[in-house]
């Protein structure tokens, strides 16, 4: 699954990464050991000296579990595990995102991590539904992933405002896809999503929020 998942996402935007998340999965203890929350079933946990990046990923055996039974079958995935799906989504996003900046020896910062992974789940999501009636489907997930959302009671202050922006912008970034996905032109949403990609924090933040 994070495999094919990571694939989809060097494809989808063009680039390879040199290293797998599959390599970099970390079970519960190791993760709380490495300074995780414990909060949620999905987390990259980062230590950077300031000369070496160091990466681990948590996801909740239970959840990776479930989600991989339905790899063979985009329609269940998206139909039954979809939640479930877009945590695992988020996951190998954050992973993928840190290791390219980090090999373009680029800061990256939470609030544009978290940004780019919610554009991620939207734009996986869509291009394995792509096909008939993929811009109404398209237009019912930013709904769901944008409109109904509830956030952890535990989170700071601070925490909770950039989860807040980052699903804000992406939102307005994700709209601003949908005329492209209904006139079902692929090459225009790819070159957009690519271009978009590859702008560095404070340019990317602001091409999300026109």
């Amino acid at each position: 699954m994070l495999d094919a998942l990571q694939a989809q996402l060097e494809t989808l935007y063009g680039i390879r990464c040199a290293y797998r998340a599959k390599d970099f999965l970390v079970d519960a203890e190791a993760a709380r050991a490495l300074g995780g929350t414990g909060r949620s079933r999905e987390e990259l946990l980062v230590a950077d000296d300031g000369e070496s990046l160091d990466l681990a990923l948590y996801l909740e055996p239970a959840l990776l579990e479930r989600v991989s039974r339905h790899e063979a079958d985009a329609e269940a995935l998206l139909n039954e595990e979809l939640p479930g799906f877009c945590e695992v989504t988020e996951g190998v996003s954050h992973f993928v995102y840190v290791a390219q900046t980090a090999q373009l020896a680029r800061r990256v910062s939470m609030l544009e991590l978290e940004a780019q992974a919610e554009v991620d789940k939207f734009a996986v999501c869509t291009l394995l539904r792509w096909g008939t009636g993929v811009a109404g489907w398209a237009q019912r997930l930013i709904g769901t992933l944008f409109e109904r959302v509830r956030y952890h009671e535990a989170l700071s202050a601070p925490e909770r405002w950039r989860y807040v922006e980052a699903n804000r912008l992406a939102k307005r970034y994700c709209t601003r896809l949908l005329p492209a996905i209904r006139a079902g032109r692929l090459d225009r949403l790819l070159s957009e999503l690519r271009h978009t990609y590859r702008l560095g924090a404070e340019a990317k933040l602001a091409w999300f929020a026109r």
